[in-house]
């Protein structure tokens, strides 16, 4: 089955490519690439993008930063990549809209629930920067959220790994990668997805949650438009 409506988390790590940091434009280039593809097939498309390449809120402490300004630290590092996307995008001829959880209104617009909403059925890309605009909640926590706000039929997690596997499948060759799982399941076993705050919005609300390798150009079209099975299904 294809889905009509979809949104689209992104790690802030998987731009830095094969850098140690920053953005790697072949990476925006794919990503782009491979999201026109189901664009062009009418599917409306929401993203949230992490910042992880450029500062994460979890090591302000460690560089002795206050925790909650590092946070907003990370929340501005998220616009910058989302700023990033936007631009690759609409080089490829696609509308697009950046919304914030932090007032920022030169640069873009701020979130309201509605407005999202009408964007994406205008058939423009609307991309999610700044988090929710409150510490302590990860950009896995806002994707769960806005996918629930705006209504998305599943939050797809593109990662560098193509699903969920009982071990880590980089330290154990022979680790086994499920095709199905359940919410209870996850839980249960301990699998590490996303932060836990992310996963109970997504149980409590039925919204399922796709973990798929991004990183390999055309899986993200096979998934969508129900082309081939993808990654690992959580409902």
């Amino acid at each position: 089955m294809g889905y009509k409506r979809v949104l689209l988390k992104l790690s802030g790590e998987a731009l830095m490519g094969e850098q140690n940091y920053g953005i790697d434009s072949s990476r925006l280039e794919q990503y782009a690439l491979d999201i026109k593809k189901i664009h062009d097939e009418g599917v409306e498309i929401a993203i949230v993008i992490g910042g992880g390449n450029i500062y994460r809120g979890v090591q302000a402490e460690a560089s002795g930063i206050d925790r909650v300004q590092g946070d907003y630290m990370g929340m501005l590092a998220t616009v910058i990549n989302a700023m990033a996307i936007q631009s690759t995008l609409e080089k490829h001829g696609m509308y697009t809209r950046l919304m914030s959880g932090i007032k920022m209104e030169a640069v873009c617009e701020p979130f309201i629930r509605r407005r999202a909403v009408r964007h994406l059925e205008k058939g423009r890309i609307v991309i999610f920067g700044a988090g929710i605009g409150n510490p302590y909640f990860t950009t896995d926590s806002t994707a769960s959220l806005r996918a629930i706000e705006i209504e998305s039929d599943v939050v797809l997690k593109g990662t560098r790994v193509d699903g969920v596997y009982s071990e880590d499948p980089e330290k154990n060759p022979d680790a086994v990668r499920f095709e199905n799982l359940s919410f209870k399941e996850v839980i249960s076993k301990g699998y590490n997805i996303m932060d836990m705050t992310a996963f109970t919005l997504c149980q409590e609300n039925n919204v399922p949650i796709i973990v798929f390798d991004m990183n390999k150009p055309g899986n993200l079209e096979k998934l969508v438009l129900g082309k081939e099975k993808v990654g690992t299904f959580i409902s």
